[in-house]
């Protein structure tokens, strides 16, 4: 090895070195930051309990564990809150908070879980939901249509879906299906302050008849402006995280 090699070689050493212990550095100052869902402690374990409001007008609110499939498959100190919220015509939304602990791979992608349940997905658009509690603002949303066959009592049924999600940490909402903007914010708020930002997913997901998507995206955005402002600490974007690239 020629001399610039050695020289190029002993460089790449040092930067990766030097790297390695700045985020060695960050990593022993890191502390999470706080949620931007109401939560309470759960007797025995380090995780929480996404506290989703249970009087909600027109809806019989019914609490759900966590399938075991997501439990088993995300990190240790994920924190849930999943709710039914029944009509009286039997219209229901699943509403379901997935709150990260120390470990970011608790935030993952929709499309992935709704693919493997046999959807199919049909369009995704970002909308804009107006909110009138505590104060005026537009809450962001990503809005997925989806559509598929599934069998019930040996019948094979065709069934319609719409699912509604975002992210929201302390004072920062997102609603970018990349989440680059996510990660972006993560990045400069651990670089700036230390802190690590936890994110939570909030999702909201009703079935329903083919031809009926238009009936029940506007149900489950009433049902929305109903319940967000009970459970969800920002209101508007007093930060925003980033622009989409």
């Amino acid at each position: 090895m020629n001399r610039n090699k050695w020289i190029l070689a002993l460089v790449t050493v040092a930067l990766i070195g030097s790297v390695a212990g700045v985020l060695a550095r960050y990593k022993s100052i890191q502390r999470l930051g706080e949620p931007g869902v109401k939560t309470r402690p759960i007797s025995g374990s380090q995780n929480l309990e996404v506290v989703l409001p249970q009087q909600v007008p027109g809806f019989t609110a019914e609490l759900r564990a966590q399938p075991e499939i997501v439990t088993n498959v995300l990190p240790k100190d994920t924190s849930f809150g999943l709710c039914r919220y029944t009509a009286p015509d039997t219209f229901y939304t699943d509403v379901n908070v997935v709150l990260m602990g120390a470990d970011r791979s608790s935030m993952h992608k929709p499309q992935l879980c709704l693919t493997g349940a046999g959807w199919i997905i049909n369009k995704t658009e970002i909308d804009m939901i107006p909110l009138d509690k505590p104060n005026p603002y537009h809450l962001p949303v990503i809005k997925i249509s989806a559509s598929g066959n599934f069998t019930q009592e040996g019948r094979e049924l065709k069934v319609s879906g719409i699912y509604v999600y975002w992210y929201v940490a302390e004072n920062a909402l997102s609603a970018s299906p990349t989440g680059w903007d996510r990660m972006w914010s993560i990045g400069r708020n651990l670089f700036t302050t230390g802190v690590l930002q936890r994110w939570a997913y909030i999702s909201y997901f009703t079935p329903c008849n083919p031809g009926h998507e238009d009936e029940a995206y506007q149900r489950v955005k009433k049902l929305i402006a109903a319940t967000v402002p009970e459970f969800q600490i920002p209101h508007g974007n007093p930060e925003p995280v980033a622009p989409n690239p």
